[in-house]
């Protein structure tokens, strides 16, 4: 039986940020349990920051892009492996 994985996109065209604040440690780890409704990265979009949740628990298997990024709309963020 293979592992499934849930990949969590962006809402909007933005920037990437792995923390909530500038020099405030990264929400998720590679390798981090999660449980559904965590925060797990933010993207600011015309100066609106919107959290992304998962929308189930699992572990963090990669983070595709890096911190301040800008990413598209749909662009795949994080997989987590559930």
């Amino acid at each position: 039986m293979g592992s499934k994985t849930y990949m969590i996109t962006s809402p909007v065209m933005g920037t990437f940020y792995r923390a909530t604040a500038p020099g405030a440690d990264p929400l998720v780890e590679v390798g981090q349990q999660v449980k559904a409704s965590d925060v797990v990265c933010v993207v600011e979009s015309m100066k609106i920051f919107t959290e992304l949740r998962t929308g189930q628990g699992g572990v963090v298997k990669k983070i595709l892009v890096e911190d301040e990024d800008p990413v598209m709309k749909n662009q795949e963020l994080i997989e987590i492996e559930i």
